[in-house]
């Protein structure tokens, strides 16, 4: 097949999985077209069956702000006439769905290329339930041939926003060669080089990530005799406030701010612990990239997290802002050695079994014939 794919170019769980699906699917023999900005984070390389068509902003002086979403409607129109797609798959509702239901309604007369959409998370919880986008994100979801969510969680919260129901849930996935514990690593004597245990928390660094709830841990376990460093990888708004609080409690010391790193798995690979006490998370992606490497998890018990982390099995849950109990979480499988490799081995199995993308990306290929299929038989 001939695949568009529309992704948030930055550094974000939806970008890091269309950008992953784009790259297994050529790996599989399909034709690959990115249509973004930018080039996807995780997308290094291009190659006979990966392209990427750049959105060109036009400036003129009567747009205030450059009008993005008719651009890229006006790019998936074009690379979607020469190059023959077969599918538009689209990450996140706004304003992907609603350029693509624009692309393809402008040149149906010529082709009719289905608009798959795939729900993430925020384009529902947050942007999409904002009273002011709710009917253009509804309106997304209804035109859109096929539309995925990656969490039982947010299909239920798709439904109870939007009164909308076809949705196929197709979890997030992990590339088990690429995700594995590395022993023997130098990044492992560099991060800790007096053998101090390794917290490490991977966002983008927004509220709802809580990031300032890792330096309180980081402080608890410390006062406790641990001698543990904290590892931050990303950047966002609230990294200021991160610096702030651990002067505060006098651990920027034994904080390693590393800022964005293409290869995060080299970090989760070296760590001990992964730590994330989000208020909010659709999915979990890093959770389940950290239980790939081994880590055990740290994490609220809120969104999609608890069907991607084992409660007691491959990691601790708690309340949102109970740094107590996941500090006590954290000391307990710091101090039972046996007890952190046995949920780090259990989280690896889990990953795995559950989410690898030779089981995630057949369900997204069935999905893209079912939906071809479908418009093929109603254009007839």
């Amino acid at each position: 097949m001939n695949i568009g794919i529309t992704v948030y170019p930055t550094y974000g769980g939806s970008g890091i999985v269309g950008s992953e699906l784009g790259r297994d699917l050529a790996e599989r023999g399909h034709n690959v077209h990115f249509i973004s900005s930018v080039l996807p984070t995780r997308l290094t390389e291009l190659n006979d069956r990966i392209h990427f068509h750049e959105v060109e902003m036009m400036s003129y002086a009567l747009f205030e702000h450059q009008p993005y979403d008719l651009a890229l409607a006006t790019k998936m129109a074009t690379v979607a006439r020469a190059e023959k797609l077969d599918l538009l798959h689209v990450h996140y509702a706004i304003p992907h769905s609603i350029s693509a239901i624009l692309a393809r309604e402008s040149i149906k007369q010529k082709r009719y290329v289905p608009v798959i959409t795939t729900l993430h998370g925020t384009d529902i919880t947050l942007v999409g339930a904002d009273r002011s986008y709710l009917p253009i994100t509804r309106y997304g979801l209804q035109q859109s041939d096929g539309v995925t969510a990656v969490s039982k969680f947010l299909k239920q919260a798709t439904i109870e926003t939007f009164d909308f129901d076809e949705i196929e849930v197709i979890p997030n996935f992990i590339c088990e060669k690429h995700y594995k514990r590395l022993e023997g690593s130098p990044l492992r004597a560099e991060l800790a080089p007096n053998g101090e245990r390794l917290l490490v928390h991977v966002s983008n660094f927004r509220h709802v990530k809580r990031p300032v709830d890792c330096v309180e841990i980081l402080a608890n376990v410390r006062a406790e005799g641990q001698n543990a460093r904290l590892v931050m990888v990303g950047d966002g708004p609230e990294l200021s406030a991160v610096r702030y609080r651990g002067e505060q409690l006098g651990m920027n010391g034994n904080i390693l701010y590393v800022g964005k790193q293409a290869n995060i798995a080299d970090y989760m690979g070296v760590a001990d612990l992964f730590l994330l006490p989000s208020e909010l998370e659709s999915f979990g992606l890093a959770a389940l990239e950290a239980q790939a490497c081994e880590l055990p998890v740290i994490a609220t018990r809120i969104g999609g997290i608890p069907e991607v982390v084992t409660d007691g099995e491959t990691g601790y849950l708690s309340d949102v802002a109970d740094v107590e109990k996941m500090s006590r979480d954290t000391l307990a499988l710091l101090k039972d050695e046996d007890l952190r490799r046995g949920f780090g081995e259990k989280g690896r199995e889990l990953a795995v079994q559950r989410y690898s993308t030779s089981r995630i990306i057949p369900q997204y290929i069935s999905f893209y014939e079912k939906v071809v299929n479908r418009s093929n038989a109603a254009s007839a």
